[in-house]
């Protein structure tokens, strides 16, 4: 599989209440959508296929919600296309096909909704690496 194109339609961050005394965020991603493309830059043993994705990160309970949208070309052999489309009509995704697929969104989504996270002055999704003082580790 070769990523081919990536490309965000939708970014979105609102802030619902100005606070919470407890906060719970979660992050969820979808594909709506995974169909045929059609191109002329790629050689013909290989087929197009175009994934739309929502990634939302919800700030609980009812504090903010940020949603980024998108989509995704990616170039894969036309067994491996027949393969997917297939399964996809059950909802279904190859391991081989899913696991850099959500990768690839994840990474460049999480970076974005990071952005808009700080921007809006909310706590960030993921844990950041951080040092501790020697005071710290030895207690």
């Amino acid at each position: 599989m070769k990523i081919i194109g990536f490309s965000f339609t939708k970014m979105s961050g609102e802030r619902l209440k100005e606070s919470a005394d407890t906060i719970k965020v979660n992050t969820e991603l979808d594909f709506p959508d995974i169909r045929e493309a059609k191109s002329n830059i790629i050689n013909s043993k290989d087929e197009l296929l175009e994934a739309t994705f929502e990634y939302k990160v919800n700030y609980e309970p009812n504090l903010a919600k940020i949603v980024i949208g998108g989509k995704i070309l990616v170039a894969v052999e036309k067994e491996e296309a027949k393969e997917v489309l297939s399964g996809w009509k059950k909802k279904a995704l190859p391991e081989k096909f899913r696991t850099p697929l959500f990768n690839v969104v994840i990474k460049k989504s999480t970076l974005k909704a990071l952005n808009l996270s700080d921007e809006l002055n909310l706590p960030v999704h993921i844990p950041f690496p951080s040092l501790k003082s020697p005071q710290e580790t030895s207690d």
